[in-house]
């Protein structure tokens, strides 16, 4: 639990480095609060359909149907906590994903390889799209074809990011500081 905490104490500590550790057990915590959220949408999108049910064929239709828009409101609520909850994560996830690739002697700045491609992806995409709007077919080929090489560079940049985050750390020191494992390096010939 205290790897999966870490980078909550660390919330906006981008220098130096993450071990592995660190960085997968916060993965999984990430993961643990999304299907925690989603078991209690289940839960209370299930209320809300028995309510419906009973109430179709009960005595007061009225009752099931207030009681099933009550439940589509708490699942806005919850949706709306899991968003702030998900924008007070992105600081501390940002960070240890640049320690952990400082861990293995990268910049931090690889973070935003995929992205700049998906940009490119996006304009490419949007470029034919409005070449289609405005009745042109023959000028949109290229802008696709840009827009899938450049979608294809973005999957290709993430699939090496993940590469990077399961390497293990440079040993001993490196410049972005001290071993998290405290290896120390030994000297070849003395």
């Amino acid at each position: 639990m205290e790897w999966m905490l870490m980078p909550l104490k660390r919330y906006a500590d981008f220098s130096g480095r993450s071990r592995r550790m660190e960085y997968w057990m916060w993965v999984v915590f990430q993961f643990l609060i999304a299907v925690s959220f989603w078991i209690l949408t289940i839960i209370i999108a299930g209320s809300a359909a028995i309510a419906l049910g009973t109430g179709v064929g009960g005595k007061d239709p009225g009752t099931a149907v207030a009681a099933g828009a009550g439940m589509g409101i708490g699942i806005v609520l919850l949706f709306a906590l899991y968003g702030l909850l998900g924008l007070f994560l992105i600081i501390p996830s940002l960070a240890v994903a640049v320690r952990r690739l400082h861990d293995t002697n990268r910049s931090g700045w690889w973070l935003l390889a995929p992205l700049a491609c998906e940009c490119v992806a996006f304009l490419a995409f949007g470029m034919a799209g409005a070449s289609a709007l405005s009745g042109g077919t023959n000028g949109a080929a290229v802008p696709v074809m840009i827009g899938f090489i450049a979608a294809i560079g973005a999957l290709g940049l993430g699939l090496m990011l993940l590469v990077f985050m399961f390497l293990d750390g440079t040993p001993g020191p490196n410049r972005y500081g001290p071993d998290p494992k405290n290896r120390v390096q030994a000297a070849v010939f003395s």
